[in-house]
Parts: C-alpha cells; sequence; structure tokens
C-alpha cells in the first residue's frame, strides 16, 4: 500500500492530466484566451504592470468584437491576481478567456492554480487556444532509484532523482585472488577465500538496508533498485538471503558494466533509462498482476465494478482502491420531489441519455439532479474517509486493458474473504473466466503466427485512451 504522500502525489497528477486535457480541448475566437505562468519568486507587482501595459495595447485593436474580449480577458487576470498577496511557493498558473461550447455559445472561464511541484517558467501568451506545454513538467517524474554497483574491487550505493545523480556512499575490498597452489593449502586458501567473499556480500546487503530503507516507516526511500556490476557478486546479493526481502521486491533491472565505481555507475544509468522512463508501467502491471493473482486463485478476496466496490469500501475491508485513470462515469444525487427522499446513482454516457434512469421506478416520478460529480473526483476527494489507498492506472499494457475491458476499470483486492458477497464472486469469477479465455486466445495466436516466422508486437494495447470503458454494476 503507498503512503498518503504518494496517493495525493498521483491525485495531483490525475487532476493535472485532465486539466490538461479540457485546456487542449478549448478554443476561442481572435486572441482572447490568456496563458500566464509566474515562477516561484516572481513578483506580483510586475506581472500587474505588465497586463495593465497589455491593455493598453488591446485598446488599440482594430476588431470590436476581439478588442472587448481581449480586454475582457486581461481585466479577469488582473482581477484574479489581486487575490494574490505574493507568487506561491511553487509558482501560479492562471489560464482566463472566452471559449466557445460545443453548441457554439461564447463562456468565460478562468482557472488558477497552485503547482503541486515547482514550475520554472514564466510565460505570457494571448491566442484563440490555452498553451499547457509548461504543464508537462509538472508530470515529469521526480522518483528516486537506487543504484548498487558491485565488483571485485568494491561496492558503491547512489540514488538518481530526475536529472540529479548522488553517491551515497563507496567502499573497496581487497578479494584473495584464485592462484594454483595445490596440495592441502588449496582447501584452506578456497576456503578464506569464500568466507571473504560472503563477508563482502553480507556487509553490501547491510549497507543496502541502510540506505534504503527508511528507518521511521520501515519501507523503501526509493522507487526501485538497480544492481549492477562486471562479475556475478550483484547476481549473488539479488539472490541471497542476506539481502534485504523489503529491497528484493523493488529490483527493477541486473545489468552487466564494464567498470566499477562512478564509471560503472554513469553506464548503468544509460542501460537502465528505457526501465526507469517506464517504471510507472511495470508499477502498474505488478499492481493489476496482484489482483489478477487473487482472481486466479479464487480467493474469495477480490471484488469490481461499482456497486461492489463501493459496499466493500463501506464496510473498511479495502487496502488499495484501483481505478482506470480515464473512468467516464458521474455520480448523481437524485431526489424525488414526491417522496422527498434522496438517490445516490451513477451512470456513464450512454446511461445519461436514457431519461428512464431519471425517473422514480416506483412511482414514475421524475428525479431532481440535486448534485453531479466525476466518479474520479468523488474518489480523489474522499478515499481517506475509507482508510485506504487511491492507485490511477492506464489502459496502455495488456494487464491495464483488460483490467478495463473486464472488469469496468475499478476493483480491489479485499482483506477478508466474507467481505464479498456470494453474488459478487460469482461475477468476478465470470469476467476471469472470460480474460483467461483472452489471454489463452491471443498466445495461440501468437504461437501461430511465430510458427509461421512472421513478427508480432508485444505488449499490444486493445483499447485506445478515448475509449469508453463501461462499468460493471
Amino acid at each position: 500500500m503507498s503512503d498518503a504522500h504518494e496517493t495525493d502525489k498521483n491525485i495531483e497528477i490525475w487532476k493535472i492530466k485532465k486539466l490538461i486535457k479540457a485546456l487542449e480541448a478549448a478554443r476561442g475566437n481572435g486572441t482572447s484566451m490568456i496563458s500566464l505562468i509566474m515562477p516561484p519568486r516572481d513578483q506580483i507587482a510586475r506581472v500587474t504592470k505588465m497586463l495593465g501595459d497589455e491593455f493598453g495595447t488591446a485598446s488599440n485593436i482594430k476588431s470590436r468584437v476581439n478588442r472587448q474580449s481581449v480586454l475582457g480577458a486581461i481585466t479577469s487576470a488582473q482581477q484574479r491576481l489581486k487575490l494574490y498577496n505574493k507568487v506561491p511557493p511553487n509558482g501560479l498558473v492562471l489560464y482566463t478567456g472566452t471559449i466557445l461550447t460545443d453548441d457554439g455559445k461564447e463562456k468565460k472561464v478562468t482557472i488558477d492554480f497552485d503547482p503541486f511541484r515547482p514550475i520554472n517558467v514564466s510565460l505570457y501568451l494571448c491566442d484563440n487556444k490555452f498553451h499547457t506545454e509548461a504543464l508537462n513538467e509538472l508530470l515529469e517524474s521526480d522518483d528516486k532509484f537506487g543504484f548498487i554497483i558491485m565488483d571485485g574491487n568494491g561496492t558503491l550505493f547512489g540514488t538518481l532523482s530526475g536529472n540529479t545523480r548522488e553517491v551515497l556512499h563507496k567502499f573497496s575490498v581487497d578479494l584473495p585472488k584464485k592462484h594454483g597452489r595445490g596440495g592441502q593449502s588449496a582447501l584452506r586458501f578456497a576456503r578464506l577465500r569464500m568466507e571473504k567473499r560472503h563477508n563482502y556480500v553480507r556487509k553490501t546487503a547491510e549497507l543496502s538496508t541502510q540506505f534504503y530503507i527508511n528507518a521511521t516507516t520501515s519501507r523503501p526511500n526509493v522507487s526501485g533498485l538497480i544492481l549492477a556490476g562486471s562479475a556475478d557478486f550483484k547476481t549473488e546479493l539479488s539472490q541471497s538471503d542476506m539481502f534485504d526481502p523489503r529491497l528484493q521486491a523493488t529490483i527493477l533491472n541486473v545489468v552487466d558494466v564494464s567498470y566499477g565505481g562512478e564509471n560503472g555507475f554513469n553506464q548503468a544509468i544509460e542501460l537502465s533509462a528505457e526501465i526507469l522512463s517506464n517504471v510507472k508501467f511495470v508499477q502498474e502491471k505488478r499492481l493489476i498482476g496482484k489482483y489478477f493473482e487473487e482472481i486466479s486463485q479464487d480467493t474469495g478476496k477480490y471484488v469490481f465494478g461499482i456497486d461492489d466496490t463501493l459496499k466493500a469500501l463501506e464496510m473498511g475491508a479495502v487496502e488499495i482502491l484501483i481505478v482506470w485513470e480515464n473512468l467516464d462515469i458521474n455520480r448523481y444525487l437524485l431526489k424525488n420531489n414526491v417522496t422527498g427522499e434522496t438517490v445516490i446513482k451513477h451512470f456513464n454516457k450512454v446511461q445519461e441519455a436514457n431519461q428512464s434512469n431519471f425517473r422514480d421506478s416506483d412511482t414514475s416520478a421524475d428525479l431532481e439532479v440535486q448534485e453531479k460529480t466525476s466518479l474520479l473526483e468523488w474518489f480523489a476527494n474522499e478515499y481517506r474517509k475509507f482508510g485506504c489507498s487511491l492507485e490511477f492506472v492506464t489502459n496502455k499494457s495488456q494487464e491495464g486493458s483488460q483490467f478495463c475491458r473486464g472488469f469496468g476499470g475499478i476493483g480491489v483486492p479485499v482483506e477478508r474473504e466474507e467481505s464479498c458477497t456470494a453474488e459478487a464472486q460469482g461475477r468476478a469469477a465470470c469476467a476471469a473466466r472470460e480474460v483467461l479465455h483472452e489471454q489463452f486466445e491471443e498466445e495461440l495466436i501468437r504461437s501461430s503466427v511465430l510458427r509461421m516466422g512472421l513478427s508480432i508486437s508485444h505488449g499490444k494495447t486493445f483499447m485506445n485512451e478515448d475509449q469508453e470503458c463501461l462499468p460493471c454494476a
């Protein structure tokens, strides 16, 4: 289970992704859409003066409609900046202007927020669209990875976070070399050599725990480990009982390098570039893989679909809530004006278009919408109440695609088997059989294609990001 800080970061990243998608889709007439980004330590007074100068320049625009739109956007930006005494520690992002809605009407929007991490970009643009390129900086991973470079001369411990490389510690060893002495001495020298080798691996394992396990939380302080070296020490370490199992679970790669020390560190970074860039992909595969493992073993410790998931959450039986990041489901609070009762329902776009879903089945009375919220937004705001963490997944991995198609893009491994109703277990088992059948068919096709001597791409994506994923009730 990820800690609260990690979950909060994942939620912020999801919100930024959602915002970028909405901003990129917005269009306006003329140049009435302002994109304004202020980095940390910028001055509100400087930007306010700049906007005043821009207001004077915009007053000379010949087109009356465009002039009024631009002046209106600048005024909105000025008014919003008055709410800030100074630029927040991580900077300030502001988008304002008049956009065109789907039905061709004009709508004024103003969006401002304090980024969850520093944004080191200064930007002011007036255009017919919002410029979001700088926001992608917020999506870049700041995960920290541990490196252990181990060969016959010594070990180096280091970390890599973004573009920052740090050497934590290094030490040298003087291991006896193999020799050709015979007789009784040969066994003694071999025993001494193995003993020193064992002590070397043990020391490296102990220091690994010291540097990569947080003493307060007893959890790894890195997102993953890379083991590297020019001999087989790295493999011996990874398989040793002396190596902390908490760290063994975080090993992302074991690579061969030509050097030890800092040169080996640099080479290990280069050789691991691809897997480090896909670390979220790997973590997602592991997370969903564990969920599928519960299903394949028929442990009963799993539910999926909105209704069963919400029941499990209410029972406090959930440790990790897994949802597809593009799950397009809305949560409605509906009121029956005849009886005064309220009810909560969840609809996708197809269900929203069916007006019968907004009528009471017993009285046929219309249900008034009291509140409409994105289910993902609701989860992001309420997950703490259920004592669980929230994990957003994509449908870009094979496991993610199957999770979305076969399980509605929402599910949870539960802590107790009795938390699952027999009906929920039956539905999950049925969906699991369908997924496993698909896996069998794909493997059958793959093996047939390979026998024919044709190439086939690995890790095929079954669903585009924009495709709708219908929930299981």
